[in-house]
């Protein structure tokens, strides 16, 4: 997932912070949002989806270990925590409350945003041994192979490639050059082909496509129920 889509939710008492942070990761390209106490941050958890949550330690009401507790208990999204406490033995409790890395105060904004995107897109790999569902066509990235209504067929390695990012990544849409550059195919028509290839593999209607379609003029993008 690219960083313009993703979505941050900063949780922080100190309205300095939460102003200097939302600024410079929207300056960033992702889409951000803010909470002043771990009730708002509930609040907004409730109805809208984060890739990740930059939360602070010491808050007044429920603080920051707790909050991570109950986010890691019902969620999956990754939380960085912001300390200004530097005690190893601190760090430590909230790793083992769930806590996907820390960061002490103060910090310089350019090491959070790295750890941002290290952690988003260590989030967004496919796990190459479980299976993934394109309506009725089950891939088994592993094995290589496509079983629609019964029947396996065999995917090369380069169609194999553009399916790992476009599963990585549903709903993008991916230029023919970006597409060359995934699977190593140059000549546009050769790409053309891999796609109507792989639509064979993936479709019940190839010919009228519900998941892997043509943008005209922009691409391809591959969406998933």
């Amino acid at each position: 997932m690219e960083n313009k889509s993703s979505h941050i939710l900063i949780v922080d008492d100190d309205d300095r912070i939460r102003s200097l942070l939302k600024d410079y990761l929207t300056e960033n390209k992702y889409i951000v949002s803010t909470a002043e106490n771990a009730d708002k941050a509930k609040e907004k958890l409730g109805f809208l989806k984060f890739d990740i949550i930059i939360l602070d330690v010491m808050m007044p009401g429920q603080n920051g270990y707790e909050l991570t507790k109950e986010i890691k208990r019902n969620t999956k999204i990754p939380v960085i925590l912001l300390t200004a406490k530097g005690e190893v033995e601190n760090r430590i409790k909230g790793l083992e409350l769930g806590a996907d890395d820390y960061i002490g105060k103060p910090f310089e904004p350019k090491e959070l945003l790295l750890r941002i995107k290290n952690i988003i897109k260590n989030y967004n790999k496919l796990d190459l041994n479980r299976k993934y569902f394109v309506g009725t066509a089950e891939i088994d990235l592993n094995k290589m192979t496509i079983l629609l209504s019964g029947k396996r067929k065999k995917i090369n390695n380069s169609e194999k490639k553009v399916l790992v990012e476009m599963l990585s990544n549903p709903g993008k849409t991916y230029s023919r050059g970006e597409i060359g550059k995934i699977s190593g195919i140059s000549q546009e028509r050769s790409i053309d082909v891999m796609i109507t290839r792989l639509r064979q593999k993936i479709e019940t209607s190839p010919k009228n496509p519900k998941y892997l379609q043509t943008k005209r003029g922009l691409g391809y993008v591959l969406w998933i129920e």
